[in-house]
Order: structure tokens, then C-alpha cells, then sequence
């Protein structure tokens, strides 16, 4: 079951049709779209015209395909007030998307809708099938578990797209008209080695040439028979499957939030804690550099690769940071790296390294200052043009979210010690004072706000928030 480094794997579709039928939409393009897909299909019939993006439009995670968290132009933050709570079918683990102005949302419970950015009113909804229950698992913590993973929006087809967790733990890919709801593409899209039920799709779908990228890792527990994997999937639904495996029998999950990286021609991940501990290096602990058919080019591991594996102290639990041509990365351990971006160094080749915080979910980053959300607060950082990590503020929190930068602010959700106590943070970047900060209620791990001219979306366990803040 082991796959070798670099290895291409290539899962042909299924050649199963969906059929379109718009009479059986309710409401504005309302209903459901079958989830329960035998196969894989792409239909063009939801697709529309190519869509010129906007200044403030927030397309994928952390708003472009390097995940910096940071929207330029804003007009001053401040001031900031709710302005309208959305009530969904479930709670939305992914940053909701802004498009126009639409806000795209996914629910938990395997619904996508699509908001009005200005009132918070549904202009369309659509249900993509059953979500799996906790009690069909072998582990985890989210139930239901439909679509946790950010969706991504392509510009060159109109197409949301997003991977639902279905039912006897199948995951689906599924493509939706952005200005409709109207179904466009379904696929299956399974891990290729290992036991479905043990894999989960947490990270943040990536658009990058054409096709979605895919991760996938394991299930909160790490229970069961999952291998961390990459999937790659031309956005139009039809055409061949590329995959990259962790070449470890068992675990090394891409499952940080933030997803794949687009770093020119290639991607970055960051894996998971592996199996091995000891003897032979599994390609685990680690960042991966994967060229567009999913060769393994470049990497790095820590020198302290098996006792991280031994100890769950992986850096699989922060997206890699873009700095210049360096790269960031920080993981369990509270270690942060720099690493060439041309040369990941292999294991223990960093540039510098030092001591900052057990690092989840994703960074933001504006110019070479990094801001690192950390198990306990969010820490503030300068990478130096030679690589060294020069440690900043640091603000206490019950549990940061992932933040994001404009409006001369930061911008972090504090999870909140006890149950439906969250808040969202505005933060002075200079010494992170907090400006102002709101009650969110009960959030999810994780959590990112989206900037959006003078609005400020947030995902939450039962729907979307708005606020207005310039």
C-alpha cells in the first residue's frame, strides 16, 4: 500500500451522466442536486461566461492562491458593527466566499448557498447530498461532516466548486453556477489508497492551471487506515485524476486549513505526522514542493522527523507561508523554519529557526511580517532578507483563529474559553493592541474572517456573520 516519493498516480472517471433538470429546482435555483452519485460526471449546462474578478471580491482561501490573508486598498477599519446574521442548515467550517456581490457559504450539512453581501438574504441554496454521520465513522469531531474544506470560485467557467463528504464516507466533488446554483460538475474524487471512512477534507480547495486541488487527511483521532494525499481534477469535470500519496504506510494527512500553496509552477503542502519512527525517513513531518502532475521536487523535514512523528509534533498543522522566495513554516513542536523557496533543503536544511508558538491553522502576511495564529495567541514576526525569524508582539487568546490583514488592522477570531463565547478581534499591527472586538458566538476551529471593501464575513456553527467597519 506504500506509494514511492513523487509517484503519478492517474484515476480515469467514470463515465456516469448527471442529468440537469432545471424544473426541479425550488425557490431561486433551490432543491437538491442528487448526492448519491454511483460515479463521476461533468455536465456543461450550469457553466456560464468568464467572470472579471473585482477588487474586493475574496475568490479563495485567505483571498489569493498564495494564502496571504491580506486585502490591499481597504478604506480605514474602524467603527466596526454587526450588520446581518445569516441562519443556515449547518455550520460553515470553510471562510465564505465573495464574489460580486454575492458571499459564497457551505455548510456542514452539505448545502452551498449563495448570500447577498449587503442584507444577508438567500438568493439560492442547493443541498448536494446526505453528509456523513459520526456514528458510520471511526472517529472525528465534526457531525455532520458534509463540506468542511474551503470551496474555491473559478473566474474562467462562473463555477463554486466544493467537495462534499457523502454518506458511507464518499467524497464528491461537485461544481455549481456561482450566479444560479445550477449544478455543473459532479466526480467522485477518493484518496487512492486506504479506507475512505478514515479520510476527511479539511484543507482548502486551491485552483492552480485549470484544475482544483484537492488534500486530504485523517479524521480528528488519526484513527483508522488514512494516507495523506493530493488530488488534482480539471475544473471542467472530465479528464484524467492526477494524485500524489505520502509515501508512508499510514497517516501523514494535508489537512491545514490554509490547503495548497501555489508558489509559480508548482505547489506547496505541508504533511503530517507518519507512521515511521525510526529507520527510514517516510516523507512525512514535512513541506513538499509537487510539480502541475504531482512529482514530489522539493522537501523539507526537520532533523527531528521521527520524534515528531512519535509525539504528534508534525508541521502539518499550519499551510506553508509564503515570504519573497523563502517559505515559513511552523507546526506542533512551536518551532518555526525558513526555508529557501528555490531549495526546501530536504531534512534539516533550513535557513534559520527559532522558538515561537505551536502553530494551527493559516498565517497572514504583509510584506515580510507574518502573523502566526498560535494555540494560545497570535504572534507577530519579521523574516529578515537572510531568513532569520525575529519574534515580535504576542496577544493572548482562548485559541486564535486564522488571521487576515487590511484596513490597517489584523483581523483574528479568539475561539473563546467556554462554549458560544467567541470573538472577533481588530488588532493594531504595530503592537497588537485590541482595538475593538466583537461577540461571534460559537465559531469553528479555525476560523478566518473575510475582508471585503467596508464588510467583514465569518463563518460560525450555524451560518455566516456580517459586519461594517470603515
Amino acid at each position: 500500500m506504500t506509494a514511492r516519493c513523487g509517484r503519478v498516480r492517474v484515476l480515469l472517471s467514470l463515465s456516469a451522466l448527471l442529468a440537469v433538470v432545471a424544473g426541479c429546482a425550488s425557490g431561486p435555483a433551490g432543491g437538491p442536486f442528487d448526492g448519491g452519485f454511483p460515479g463521476s460526471a461533468a455536465v456543461s449546462a450550469g457553466a456560464r461566461a468568464p467572470v472579471a474578478l473585482a477588487p474586493g471580491d475574496w475568490p479563495t482561501y485567505h483571498r489569493d492562491a498564495a494564502r496571504s490573508g491580506l486585502a490591499p486598498g481597504l478604506p480605514p477599519a474602524g467603527g466596526v458593527a454587526r450588520l446581518w446574521r445569516a441562519a443556515l442548515d449547518g455550520a460553515v467550517y470553510g471562510q465564505p466566499l465573495v464574489v460580486g456581490d454575492q458571499v459564497l457559504a457551505a455548510t456542514e450539512n452539505n448545502t452551498l448557498y449563495a448570500l447577498d453581501a449587503a442584507t444577508g438574504a438567500v438568493r439560492w441554496q442547493r443541498h448536494v447530498g446526505a453528509p456523513a454521520r459520526g456514528a458510520e465513522l471511526p472517529c472525528g469531531n465534526i457531525d455532520p461532516l458534509g463540506i468542511t474544506g474551503t470551496p474555491v470560485f473559478d473566474p474562467a467557467t462562473g463555477l463554486v466548486l466544493a467537495v462534499a463528504e457523502l454518506t458511507g464516507g464518499r467524497h464528491q466533488l461537485v461544481g455549481l453556477n456561482a450566479a444560479t446554483g445550477a449544478p455543473a460538475v459532479s466526480r467522485e474524487v477518493e484518496p487512492p489508497q486506504g479506507d475512505r471512512l478514515a479520510h476527511q477534507q479539511r484543507s482548502a480547495l486551491a485552483l492552480w492551471q485549470g484544475r482544483v486541488q484537492i488534500a486530504f487527511g485523517g479524521l480528528y483521532g488519526d484513527c483508522g487506515q488514512y494516507v495523506g494525499a493530493l488530488l488534482s481534477v480539471p475544473v471542467t469535470g472530465s479528464g484524467p485524476t492526477l494524485a500524489y500519496s505520502v509515501p508512508t504506510p499510514r497517516q501523514g494527512g494535508i489537512w491545514a486549513p490554509g490547503g495548497p500553496v501555489a508558489d509559480g509552477e508548482r505547489l506547496l503542502v505541508s504533511v503530517g505526522n507518519g507512521s515511521a519512527t525510526g529507520g527510514g525517513y517516510d516523507g512525512s513531518d514535512s513541506v513538499l514542493a509537487l510539480s502541475a502532475d504531482l512529482q514530489r521536487t522539493d522537501f523539507f523535514a526537520p532533523a527531528s522527523w521521527a520524534q515528531d512523528n512519535a509525539a504528534d509534533l508534525d508541521l502539518g498543522s499550519l499551510s506553508p507561508v509564503l515570504i519573497g522566495r523563502q517559505v515559513l513554516i511552523a507546526g506542533k513542536r512551536g518551532t518555526a523554519y525558513t526555508l529557501a523557496a528555490d531549495h526546501l533543503g530536504g531534512i534539516g536544511g533550513r535557513l534559520s529557526q527559532a522558538q515561537v508558538c505551536p502553530a494551527y491553522g493559516a498565517a497572514a502576511v504583509d510584506g515580510r511580517t507574518v502573523y502566526l495564529p498560535c494555540s494560545d495567541g497570535l504572534a507577530q514576526l519579521t523574516v529578515a532578507e537572510d531568513g532569520t525569524i525575529h519574534p515580535g508582539w504576542r496577544v493572548p487568546l482562548n485559541g486564535a483563529g486564522s488571521p487576515v490583514v487590511g484596513g490597517g488592522a489584523v483581523w483574528v477570531v479568539d475561539q473563546g474559553g467556554d462554549r458560544g463565547s467567541g470573538q472577533l478581534d481588530l488588532l493594531d499591527p504595530v503592537d497588537g493592541r485590541i482595538r475593538e472586538r466583537l461577540p461571534v458566538g460559537q465559531v469553528p476551529h479555525f476560523a478566518s474572517p473575510v475582508l471585503s471593501g467596508a464588510r467583514i464575513f465569518l463563518g460560525t456553527m450555524d451560518g455566516v456573520l456580517a459586519f461594517t467597519g470603515a
